[in-house]
């Protein structure tokens, strides 16, 4: 096994471990049954994931503000959302730099690699900025 597979392989086994213990302690039982989002990475391999929280005004007003027309945009086109409750449950096979820690954040994944990430929401004027700069360091096209 690569050097990298094996990386990657540790990386999803602790976040799966570092992601769910805290749900299981919030919400019990039911977080447990609860099923993770399956991604067909194939079809669709990059993907903007928006880490979210219940009551976060800041990802309210990205909803508001931004929300209705990113899968319009040139950047949701290239990258559809991904949104995530903090608490998860989160997509199998994640490969995170680190865990999420504030909401939003916004992080770009390649075949559920993380490429780069966006932690806060900047407002609506430096949101589209941001997101394309991230999507250009990364390689990926936008037009």
């Amino acid at each position: 096994m690569s050097p990298t597979r094996t990386r990657r392989s540790f990386l999803v086994q602790a976040a799966a471990l570092t992601l769910t213990a805290p749900a299981l302690l919030h919400h019990g039982a039911q977080a447990a049954v609860a099923n993770p989002p399956r991604i067909d990475w194939d079809a669709t391999p990059v993907r903007l994931m928006m880490v979210e929280s219940k009551g976060c005004i800041y990802c309210e007003a990205w909803r508001r503000e931004i929300g209705p027309g990113y899968p319009l945009s040139s950047e949701g086109r290239a990258a559809p959302l991904l949104p995530i409750d903090i608490d998860g449950p989160w997509p199998d096979g994640l490969a995170l730099e680190r865990r999420p820690t504030i909401t939003p954040t916004f992080i770009l994944l390649r075949q559920g690699v993380e490429l780069t990430r966006l932690e806060g929401y900047p407002g609506d004027q430096f949101f589209y900025p941001a997101i394309a700069l991230m999507m250009t360091r990364a390689g990926i096209p936008t037009g």
